[in-house]
């Protein structure tokens, strides 16, 4: 009995530092930055982002995340979440398009989100979005690629 509890817990021991290893290599292999920029609109409709640290209510602000692959191998099936900060709203905007959304942080689902209220389904309001994720098929060796949302101050 002894034998075979040396060698489950050898094999165990073998998986989880696999596990870690492999941990550790995507951790060095991904860089990710994180900026929030004012959203602002000339008279002409032209859209320009501007840094900001602190803003008023009504006050767009846009989330963007620009995740760079630094090694020389291909990074397939990433998935990256931003969380909605506290105080903020959502807008509906996204970049690219194909987020999903979450009121928990953990069940995910194409927007817009749906909820059964008397038997009706009905849109989930924008203010209950907590986080969105983006599924990145393949970010190229050496590679960038980004991801956004909008959000106004409560």
């Amino acid at each position: 009995m002894t034998f075979y509890t040396a060698i489950r817990t050898t094999l165990l021991a073998t998986i989880v530092s696999a596990g870690l290893l492999n941990m550790a290599h995507a951790n060095e292999s991904l860089k990710m930055e994180l900026t929030a920029n004012k959203v602002v609109k000339n008279a002409e409709g032209k859209i320009s982002y501007l840094p900001v640290s602190t803003a008023p209510a009504g006050t767009i602000v846009q989330y963007k995340a620009t995740y760079t692959n630094t090694i020389n191998q291909n990074i397939n099936d990433l998935a990256v979440t931003l969380p909605i900060p506290a105080n903020m709203t959502f807008t509906g905007e996204v970049f690219p398009t194909s987020a999903q959304a979450s009121i928990d942080g953990k069940n995910y689902a194409d927007m817009p989100l749906m909820r059964k209220v008397d038997g009706k389904l009905v849109k989930i309001p924008l203010s209950e979005y907590r986080s969105l994720r983006w599924n990145i098929k393949l970010l190229p060796a050496k590679k960038s690629a980004s991801v956004a949302l909008n959000t106004i101050v409560d």
